[in-house]
């Protein structure tokens, strides 16, 4: 399953296929909707590159391994706990729980535990986690109809490349104005996967997005206090996805602009903001250009944001030796993203909690200083209480990072002044996971055996990858749910 790289495919219409799909303005471009349903309905399995396909079940893997890693966590199991209570055991498996759901609080589970640990995909210029809640959709969806492996995997990619698409108008935007994205355009993909499986026509499709414009929600807020909504807006989305799609089934009518109506998507969620909207991306290069192929698998458990400052402590940790030695730190950062991993500055320099911790540069370039390494250890309570690790974040300011591209990329830079007045800096400019430096296949599964062997032994690990990796081949989803859903050991 790890293909080789075809130099031919088109990836993204930021990278050298741009000349091919139509320039941008800030225009609409006409029936976003229309566009959008044409293209989730007439796309055919055969019609995704086999290069993408293969992408598609890595990514699939990577999100299922990361929610085998959740569900060893006290978050996630007061969270089965709600759901039980609502609709008591269902058909669909709970990934890495020995429990079953209905299959719309599996997707929402599901969708929980994905996200759960902030160490999903995420596509950079949409700014949004995609895998966390298409995959929950499919799965669900995938068991509620039948549906072929090979169909299931055409639909993760339709999901996919419409959600990130949409993501990709708001150009940094949502956030600017307090939105997670994720859960808000995340809605939009789910709604177009679930509606293939579930059989509808273009018609359908349509009135299916303008259900889901209803349905989208993603606060900010969980920033300031590290609270747990943010893990539940991709399963959330997934929720409201197959909802939309089955009553737009049953002839639901939904609002016919969801996107650029006068109160759709963007006019209303991007308050301010809107004028940046950018309508052309959300069908540019539409079964041409492959967004999925542009989606950065993370090699760290911490908001993407973050990851080129991380990586930038860790070269600097040898130069430096005793880290002791330091005197400051500065980190370089798009000023874009300030208000999510920098500010607000007193609780960013001391973490209450694994969430403050993931969202603050300040502690994570600490405490890569400190230990050398950056995981899923160093978001656990005593590390984030460690003496030694806050008293280096106490020494870290942040400020503009020079002749960036964000959100193209997700810059960072950091900047060692040392007790002898020597200063030491290292700079990356594309962050690891981007199109530009894309993680392997087989680094992919490797991080899955690391996240899965958390709480499964290497056989079991060994089955949920075969599974999942020959999804396609398969004739439903039943033999992925079943292996990814065994007794904890």
């Amino acid at each position: 399953m790890n293909a080789k790289p075809n130099p031919d495919l088109k990836r993204s219409p930021d990278r050298a296929t741009r000349s091919k799909v139509k320039a941008a303005t800030t225009e609409a471009p006409g029936p976003i909707a229309e566009t959008l349903a044409a293209f989730a309905s007439r796309t055919r399995a055969e019609d995704i590159p086999a290069e993408v396909r293969t992408r598609a079940v890595h990514h699939m893997l990577d999100a299922a391994g990361i929610a085998v890693a959740a569900s060893r966590y006290d978050f996630a199991h007061r969270m089965l706990t709600g759901m039980r209570g609502l609709a008591g055991e269902g058909p669909v498996p709970v990934i890495g729980m020995p429990a079953r759901l209905p299959a719309r609080d599996a997707a929402v589970m599901n969708g929980f535990l994905c996200h759960g640990l902030d160490f999903d995909d995420t596509h950079v210029a949409g700014i949004v986690h995609p895998t966390s809640s298409i995959l929950p959709t499919v799965l669900s969806a995938g068991a509620m109809t039948g549906a072929s492996g090979r169909e299931i995997v055409a639909a993760f990619v339709v999901g996919v490349e419409t959600a990130v698409r949409i993501g990709m108008v708001a150009r940094s935007g949502f956030h600017q104005v307090g939105f997670h994205p994720t859960g808000m355009v995340g809605v939009f993909g789910c709604t177009l996967a679930a509606g293939r499986l579930l059989g509808l026509n273009e018609r359908e499709l349509r009135n299916a997005q303008g259900i889901a414009l209803s349905m989208a929600a993603g606060s900010l807020e969980f920033v300031e206090d590290g609270a747990w909504n943010k893990r539940l807006h991709p399963g959330w989305a997934a929720h409201a996805g197959i909802t939309a799609a089955a009553l737009a089934r049953e002839g639901f009518i939904g609002a016919t602009k969801p996107y650029d109506g006068r109160f759709g998507l963007f006019p209303s969620y991007l308050g301010k903001e809107a004028d940046r909207a950018d309508y052309p991306l959300a069908t540019a290069g539409l079964g041409e250009a492959w967004e999925l192929m542009a989606t950065a698998i993370k090699p760290y458990p911490a908001c993407h944001f973050t990851h080129a400052c991380i990586d930038s402590a860790l070269a600097l940790r040898d130069k430096i030796g005793d880290w002791r030695r330091i005197r400051s730190i500065e980190t370089l950062v798009p000023e874009g993203v300030y208000k999510i991993v920098c500010e607000p500055e007193a609780g960013k320099l001391k973490p209450a909690n694994s969430y403050d911790a993931q969202f603050s540069v300040q502690y994570l370039t600490a405490v890569s200083l400190v230990r050398g390494k950056f995981g899923l250890a160093e978001i656990e309570p005593d590390v984030i209480a460690d003496p030694d690790v806050l008293a280096l974040t106490s020494k870290v300011k942040y400020g503009p990072y020079q002749g960036g591209s964000f959100p193209k990329l997700y810059h960072g830079e950091v900047v060692v002044t040392l007790d002898d007045g020597r200063v030491l800096r290292h700079r990356e400019h594309v962050n690891r996971g981007a199109a530009e430096r894309p993680l392997t296949n087989a680094e992919i599964v490797a991080k899955f055996h690391g996240n899965v062997a958390r709480g499964f032994d290497a056989a079991v690990a060994a089955r949920m990858q075969e599974t999942m990796l020959g999804l396609e081949a398969a004739d439903g989803v039943d033999a992925v749910l079943a292996a990814f859903s065994p007794r904890l050991r």
